[in-house]
């Protein structure tokens, strides 16, 4: 068989692998369960993954020695010691004889950045930023948690849900409709009783995730309480985006920011149009754009990147991952000034 890339987009909930001929043919994919190195240890992560990268050869008809190059990118690899760790891993295993590790957000970036440079965010379970200028010179943040200055991600809508629904029924809080709405989502009396359930073991702490559109929804329906969270998230993302422009000298530029992760490609509009209002603020010359096709797509790019690939290549890739996207998703740039608008 001729020479084959594998591509990965890893991430909280599932990773995605793809299968590429050098010349851009979408040869295979399959999917394995979520990159969790930081909660199961670093070998059963890597187990999981080669597990799926073996699946996505399979459904190509390839075999591990067509492999010429692996572009795997993935969440939780969020500092440069633990990349180089996961590619030193990788290559041992001899899943192929060169490969790129990188977090996954440089994937998302690369998926629908119209020049190959500019600013992604990503809002998923958790949130991250990088960002990449035209002479390659990168901006990110470390995107651990708290401890490292970060906030956001449907984890954090999650349990700050949870949070204001059982303040407002001691009386710590506010009224809000998250109260009903925590405890109709787990299925119990009263969201005490959800927070009980964590506390004991009976709801697992990462289900709180769950509550993410449980949260939007009631924003959406004007709870001043959820709408007060949903502010806070969409200034995080908007002040991670901005920053990151900043850093590299693209504020005052036109610059693709390309918005990601499960919590903004939902494009909900009580956190999208807060989103566009923070960037008409901050950095009003961004272009935003939440785009179609999966970062898969932008992990496969990478690849491609890295083998010089022609520009028949990329072409060919663009228009097999399309043909797969579902006409709703397709990309959409966020005006500033108004409505989301169909881009290019």
């Amino acid at each position: 068989m001729p020479p084959v890339l594998v591509a990965v987009d890893g991430g909280n909930s599932k990773t995605d692998v793809a299968v590429a001929g050098v010349g851009g043919e979408l040869l295979g994919t399959a999917r394995g369960g979520g990159f969790h190195p930081h909660l199961g240890g670093l070998g059963p992560a890597v187990d999981g993954l080669t597990a799926a990268i073996g699946g996505a050869l399979d459904a190509a008809g390839a075999a591990a020695g067509d492999v010429v190059h692996l572009a795997a990118y993935l969440a939780n690899v969020d500092l440069p010691d633990e990349e180089e760790r996961l590619k030193g891993l990788l290559l041992a295993r001899g899943v192929a004889p060169d490969v790129t590790v990188g977090n996954d957000t440089f994937a998302l970036l690369r998926s629908a950045a119209t020049e190959g440079w500019g600013v992604a965010v990503v809002c998923g379970a958790g949130i991250n930023c990088a960002g990449v200028a035209p002479d390659g010179r990168t901006a990110r943040f470390p995107s651990l948690g708290a401890h490292t200055g970060d906030w956001g991600g449907g984890g954090e809508l999650g349990r700050a849900a949870l949070w204001h629904a059982v303040r407002a029924e001691d009386g710590r809080g506010p009224h809000t409709a998250l109260s009903a709405a925590v405890a109709a989502h787990f299925g119990v009396d009263r969201a005490i009783d959800a927070g009980l359930g964590v506390h004991r073991g009976h709801i697992a702490e990462s289900r709180l995730t769950g509550l993410a559109p449980v949260l939007l929804d009631a924003a959406a329906a004007g709870d001043p309480v959820a709408l007060g969270v949903a502010g806070r998230l969409a200034e995080e993302v908007a002040l991670l985006g901005s920053v990151a422009l900043r850093r590299l000298d693209l504020l005052e530029i036109p610059a693709d920011v390309v918005l990601g992760g499960g919590v903004l490609a939902a494009r909900r509009p009580v956190l999208m149009d807060a989103v566009r209002e923070w960037y008409s603020r901050l950095a009003p010359r961004a272009r935003l754009v939440v785009p179609g096709e999966p970062p898969l797509l932008g992990a496969a790019l990478l690849g491609l990147d890295h083998l010089a690939a022609p520009p028949a290549a990329y072409a060919a890739l663009r228009a097999a991952f399309h043909r797969r996207t579902s006409p709703v998703q397709a990309r959409t740039a966020l005006d500033h000034r108004g409505a989301p608008g169909h881009g290019p």
